[in-house]
């Protein structure tokens, strides 16, 4: 494709709305445009952000024949339906999470990016966090050591949020919890055991049958005789906005428990006569990575000029957005489609990821049975 640029629609704007400065700037992109239902909200962010291209519905955008690539930002019961259009369309795909919320609208994705030869990406905002990319660079360099377990939580309450969210499965929106997981292991889970805890009430649990606000799952992995636990909750639970992941390596240990905390590292001292070994302790908090980026997206880790400070969605106080993913992720997404290959987090290993959760809700409905999580690859 050599200095070929793109063009990219952002489909969703309530929370995609923190997304199309970010592609305006790239210096792979050649136009930007958006697309909402809310025509008050469409128009408003058009002229505040200077972007001419506006449309209604993903209909328009595809017949319009101006685009490569579109990023959907949608709710979370319309991303398999709009996904398949989007690459049934020929064009490349990025989606927020997660994939879908079903096994079979999983296959069907991956199918139909197999048939395409587009590219499909799940914008995983965990994996790409300030305190994951420190992990991770800790884990490459080899001071974690070997990984023997990890652990991840999502506490959210979505009281108030729109009607479908009410009740949703806890497990059907864990990819946050997990993915940070799944990813510094390199690994894939294989099989699920989860327990739903607690009552909601009973118009909460109507829309899905679900009657659990909290589950927790035991993922046995792939490799290296490896588990993990993770709990999500969505309702009823007195906990502010939490995500969290912890690695505990033999060598050293990373803990990010805080949605605003810093990183906890734990050194595993020498072998003494005394009992146990002697464990160090310090706080860590990691710093943007501008160096990864292109310095034209990379001053989003300075400021955050992009931002509109009139969406309520929780991701604009976090620092530089999902702390800081949100460049990284439209990077990474423009690159794939530049470079010709598959972006870091693909269809296959999206649906890795998102059938993970999926299963475990399944577990939770048979009380806890083991369910075999499929593969998709």
């Amino acid at each position: 494709m050599g200095k070929k640029r793109i063009n990219v629609a952002i489909v969703g704007l309530q929370f995609g709305g923190q997304f199309p400065s970010i592609y305006q700037l790239h210096p792979d992109i050649e136009m930007v445009g958006i697309c909402d239902t809310d025509h008050l909200l469409l128009n408003e962010f058009g002229n505040k952000f200077g972007i001419s291209e506006r449309y209604s519905s993903l209909e328009q955008i595809l017949n319009s024949g101006k685009y490569d690539a579109i990023h959907l930002v949608t709710p979370i019961h319309s991303h398999a339906k709009l996904t398949l259009e989007v690459l049934n369309a020929g064009l490349h795909c990025a989606c927020t999470v997660p994939m879908a919320t079903t096994i079979d609208e999983l296959k069907a994705i991956v199918a139909a990016q197999k048939t395409s030869g587009k590219n499909y990406m799940m914008m995983e905002t965990a994996v790409y966090t300030y305190q994951y990319l420190y992990a991770r660079e800790m884990m490459l360099i080899g001071e974690l050591g070997r990984i023997q377990f990890l652990r991840g939580a999502h506490y959210q309450d979505m009281e108030g949020w729109p009607h479908y969210w009410k009740g949703l499965p806890p497990m059907h929106y864990a990819t946050h919890a997990l993915a940070p997981l799944l990813a510094i292991s390199e690994s894939r889970a294989t099989k699920v055991h989860c327990f739903g805890s607690g009552k909601m009430r009973e118009e909460l649990h109507s829309q899905y049958g679900n009657q659990f606000p909290v589950e927790t799952a035991i993922f046995q992995l792939d490799k290296d005789d490896l588990a993990v636990e993770v709990t999500r909750t969505l309702f009823q639970t007195a906990r502010d906005y939490m995500e969290s992941f912890n690695i505990y390596g033999d060598t050293a240990s990373l803990e990010w428990h805080m949605e605003q905390g810093p990183l906890h590292l734990f050194r595993m001292g020498p072998l003494e006569k005394a009992r146990g070994r002697k464990i160090t302790h310090e706080l860590i908090k990691p710093g943007p990575r501008p160096d990864l980026l292109p310095h034209e997206i990379a001053v989003f880790m300075e400021h955050q000029d992009h931002l509109d400070e009139s969406n309520p969605h929780l991701s604009v106080l976090q620092g530089g957005a999902h702390h800081g993913s949100h460049p990284h992720l439209v990077h990474e997404f423009v690159r794939s489609i530049i470079e010709e290959r598959k972006p870091y987090i693909d269809a296959v290993t999206a649906a890795n990821w998102t059938a993970a959760g999926i299963c475990a809700h399944e577990s939770a409905l048979k009380g806890g049975a083991e369910i075999i999580i499929p593969q998709f690859d």
